[in-house]
């Protein structure tokens, strides 16, 4: 399915994927009501973090994982699934309302939708669910917050909601504190495995009111054609030494005579990690000081080199401009060989169907589609795809809460199980056949069905399977075993800004990417560039260094 509208966090709101991708941030709602917390710098305690575990209900992986952090990787689906969850959890208890975003065509009604009502009948209760397509839902996500009509469960906006995030949880959220912290998780077996890094993301106000939507750790550097890679003469990765390089290879790349280019949209982010620039912030040990990562001489070559590379004519005419709304477009100009080269997150390799590896052999066969890795001997990897985004539980009596719970830990059911294999591959003899090897194929209905995305709720850590390419699993595997090492430690998993909380992926984001946009594009000069950064700076930024600074002195002490 080369039209599908899949969209990955990194690529809706980063600018690595568009170069700016100027996605406006959400309206900043106001948090209101008594009950809430006022927002403070501080360090996350550890007692807050649930005690995670590894969670294996009997399945051996075909790749080993590590300790580190490398995923499991799979050839073939379980001929019988087994359960992760006990029998009917929630039997009796009263219907659940849920609204998150999806990256699909929303799904069909329940009536019409085989999977969902399997769901709920193993769930033992209805789960009403509303699925937003991911350009309106800050808008569907303030309008649920000034109506007070939030539904049981909620996705909280990637672009940001709300101008005292700490505030707005304690006094319209549950505080999950008492259900999951510590040794309190074990009643949760399924959460209990999300990563301790994951966790971190979700305290807010010294206390833990999110649930991950669970990722790899670091989203990669993209995907590129290896066989137009070779045909220019680059067999390996490791022959990109440094960005000098890397621009040749982009130049050999763009052929327009054959309406073929080095980039479809954005190149940015690989670039920055390629020169080691920082994700978000980077903190000095010794001197306690913030640097961000416009501020840092990695960045700024990140971004001349992008702008030459535009200028050079190397990326597919208009992609640039581009923002996530068109993404689809972007893609599909990859996955119909017209780029050799798109930045993506990896869950988009090996997506069923719509990902890249089915997508692109449905189009060619002979495109071989891997994933890219940071270049040179600077390059380092972004803790950038810890966790989609969190979950958060409307404020209830303590039973509703664990209900709730409940509903959450069974979406994190892990690769081969009964309930995992409902949510991605729905029920089997409608919504998937069984192929030769055993592995669960979508039908057309069931690409629609299993676009409830149940999985928006909370998640295991994705899988490394396709059914179609043991090939594609080695890859990604592969590409994680290089990733991995060279992972960047991000300092905010560690220390909470109040100001960074609320503007750091809103309206400082949007100075930044329109900054960065405008530069690449041609539209101003590299010497623009330090004008920017104080822009950066005096809508913020300075403001979130200083209650960093303050948070990690006080870690300290």
């Amino acid at each position: 399915m080369s039209g599908s509208t899949f969209i990955n966090r990194r690529t809706l709101f980063r600018w690595g994927a568009g170069v700016g991708l100027g996605v406006a941030a959400a309206p900043l709602l106001a948090a209101c009501g008594d009950g809430g917390t006022t927002a403070k710098a501080e360090a996350k305690s550890a007692s807050l973090i649930p005690r995670t575990t590894v969670r294996n209900i009997g399945l051996k992986p075909d790749l080993a994982g590590t300790a580190a952090g490398v995923p499991q990787g799979y050839f073939s689906y379980p001929a019988k699934p087994l359960r992760a969850t006990r029998p009917t959890p929630l039997k009796g208890a009263k219907k659940i309302t849920a609204t998150t975003e999806t990256f699909t065509t929303p799904p069909p009604a329940r009536e019409k939708n085989a999977a969902w009502r399997a769901i709920e009948e193993m769930l033992g209760t209805e789960v009403d669910f509303t699925a937003v397509p991911a350009d309106d839902y800050p808008a569907k996500f303030s309008t649920m917050v000034a109506s007070d009509s939030l539904p049981d469960i909620f996705m909280y906006p990637e672009t940001g909601g709300v101008d005292d995030l700490p505030g707005f949880l304690g006094a319209t959220c549950a505080d999950l504190t008492p259900h999951l912290a510590g040794d309190a998780i074990k009643d949760y077996p399924n959460l209990a495995a999300i990563p301790e890094q994951a966790w971190r993301q979700a305290i807010f106000g010294g206390r833990l009111y999110g649930i991950p939507i669970t990722r790899y750790g670091t989203t990669g550097a993209g995907f590129y054609r290896h066989d137009l890679f070779a045909r220019a003469g680059v067999t390996s990765l490791d022959q990109i030494t440094d960005m000098d390089r890397f621009v040749e290879l982009a130049k050999e790349l763009t052929r327009p005579k054959e309406n073929q280019y080095a980039f479809s949209a954005g190149v940015t982010t690989l670039l920055a990690e390629s020169a080691g620039a920082p994700y978000f912030w980077s903190m000095d040990p010794a001197s306690g000081k913030w640097t961000y990562q416009l501020e840092t001489d990695a960045y700024r070559l990140a971004v001349e080199t992008a702008a030459k590379l535009y200028k050079a004519g190397c990326f597919y005419p208009g992609t640039v401009q581009m923002v996530g709304a068109q993404k689809a477009e972007y893609t599909n100009l990859f996955k119909s060989g017209k780029a050799a080269y798109v930045y993506d997150g990896m869950p988009a390799f090996l997506q069923p169907g719509t990902g890249y590896v089915d997508a692109m052999a449905a189009v060619d066969p002979s495109f071989d589609v891997r994933p890219m890795t940071p270049f040179g001997k600077s390059a380092v990897a972004w803790m950038d795809n810890v966790a989609l985004q969190n979950t958060h539980i409307r404020k209830a009596d303590v039973k509703r809460v664990k209900e709730i719970l409940t509903l959450a830990d069974f979406a994190a059911s892990p690769f081969g199980s009964v309930e995992y294999t409902l949510i991605h591959y729905g029920v089997e003899g409608v919504d998937h056949e069984r192929d030769a090897k055993g592995n669960p194929k979508l039908t057309k209905q069931g690409i629609q069905d299993i676009a409830v995305p149940w999985n928006k709720l909370s998640s295991p850590v994705p899988p490394l399977f396709n059914a179609a390419s043991a090939d594609a699993v080695r890859h990604v595997h592969d590409a994680y075993t290089r990733l991995i090492p060279m992972m960047q430690h991000d300092p905010t998993q560690e220390y909470a800004s109040p100001t960074w909380d609320s503007k750091g992926n809103g309206s400082l984001l949007t100075i930044h990417q329109d900054g960065v946009k405008d530069i690449v594009a041609g539209r101003k000069p590299i010497s623009s560039y330090d004008a920017v950064v104080r822009k950066w700076r005096d809508a913020g930024g300075d403001t979130c260094r200083a209650e960093f600074e303050q948070a990690s002195q006080k870690g300290k002490k």
